[in-house]
């Protein structure tokens, strides 16, 4: 590791109309982190939303960032960021929804492909490079035939709404044992049970 600061970027859509859409779990997990942390969110001219902590008495300092601009232009905020903080890849970690694993889950993993994903092409793009780490939310698989962008648009169901401060709470986790402990040590928790 370059450096023991990380770049934690939250990846989602701004404002209120879209707080609670499968596609801003990223952005509620940073909510969680930031209240661990004592961080409060104030607007960078990354056009991003940026609150600065650390993960424990004397653990890793971490930016915080929520990219104010439209899921699909997140890699600009997580480039500029990167470039002020003097942040390389390996210590960027994208949390964000991912629907190929079921709701309830958290994975994580190093790079490789973006799934469809359009924030996590577009940080690849500026960025140049897919090898950045990535804690995966799983909000599920849309039901029937319903487009896959429709259902990351919808808020989360009545019976996922209870027991998504748990899925939340799991994603800070995984976050915060990603930059103590390492990549293989989060994976070994959090890939156990599946």
């Amino acid at each position: 590791m370059t450096s023991n600061t990380w770049l934690v970027a939250g990846l989602g859509n701004p404002g209120p109309g879209y707080s609670r859409n499968r596609h801003n779990v990223g952005q509620m997990v940073l909510d969680e982190l930031a209240s661990r942390t004592g961080g409060s969110f104030k607007s960078h001219k990354s056009r991003a939303q940026v609150a600065e902590g650390r993960i424990g008495i004397g653990g890793p300092r971490v930016v915080l960032a929520k990219p104010l601009t439209y899921m699909n232009l997140s890699g600009g905020p997580v480039s500029a960021l990167a470039r002020f903080y003097g942040i390389e890849p390996e210590n960027i970690v994208a949390v964000h929804d991912e629907i190929d694993i079921p709701f309830n889950t958290v994975k994580l993993k190093r790079g490789g492909g973006e799934g469809g994903h359009n924030g996590l092409r577009d940080i690849s793009k500026a960025l140049g490079t897919k090898d950045y780490l990535r804690v995966r939310v799983g909000v599920g698989r849309p039901p029937g035939r319903m487009d896959t962008a429709d259902w990351v648009l919808k808020n989360f169901g009545t019976a996922e709404s209870k027991e998504l401060p748990f899925l939340v709470s799991d994603g800070a986790d995984a976050v915060e044992l990603l930059v103590t402990e390492g990549l293989l040590a989060a994976q070994q928790k959090f890939h156990s049970g599946a």
